[in-house]
């Protein structure tokens, strides 16, 4: 087992506070047939280069029975643009209609084994992890994506089927994580090749 969560493992629980003032766990999203768990933040420029596909996932997908959720775990001593604060702001900036929570301590990140931001996590209704990776293969340029294993593994997981691509490599910034430096990963991530260093 590398340090992400294995597909076919149960997606582990959290208590999380989100910029909306309520705390939330995975029993909250008990109405959503899928959750898609992300790993992300306010500054990484993978992260702001998919964002508005981020919003369009949820336009099209919140209506079949698909929940979201964003999380942030990155460290704000050396990254203060994503503190609870700018959460808040960038939100609002942005419009995001899915919560989106702080995990302070990094023991989510953790226990999912979030490498990057973004970092996308597909759960099925029993909350299994059905899927792990990216969105696409170009989250850092709108438009110029070629995949689109995101909605591959939703469409999958909707219809009752296997995803066919159930692990791909996450493309984006590391994970700040406290204490280590800004392109620290753990040496068990080596599940891939890292593609982007930032």
């Amino acid at each position: 087992m590398g340090f992400t969560i294995d597909v076919g493992k149960p997606a582990p629980d959290f208590s999380l506070p989100g910029i909306d003032g309520k705390t939330w766990s995975l029993k909250d999203f008990a109405n959503q047939k899928i959750l898609v768990v992300m790993f992300t933040c306010n500054h990484c420029p993978f992260v702001v280069g998919s964002e508005q596909r981020m919003i369009q996932f949820y336009k099209d997908y919140a209506s079949k029975g698909v929940g979201m959720v964003g999380i942030n775990s990155n460290e704000t001593d050396g990254h203060p643009g994503d503190s609870f604060d700018n959460m808040k702001a960038r939100a609002k900036e942005r419009g995001f209609q899915w919560p989106y929570l702080r995990d302070e301590t990094q023991d989510v990140a953790k226990a999912y084994g979030a490498q990057r931001t973004p970092h996308y996590f597909v759960l099925d209704e029993k909350r299994i992890v059905r899927y792990t990776g990216r969105m696409d293969d170009n989250p850092r340029t709108p438009g110029a994506e070629k995949t689109r294993e995101l909605r591959d593994a939703v469409d999958a997981v909707l219809a009752g089927k296997p995803v066919k691509v159930a692990v791909t490599d996450a493309i984006g910034c590391n994970v700040k994580w406290w204490g280590k430096d800004a392109h620290w990963m753990p040496k068990d991530a080596c599940d891939f090749i890292p593609t982007a260093k930032a």
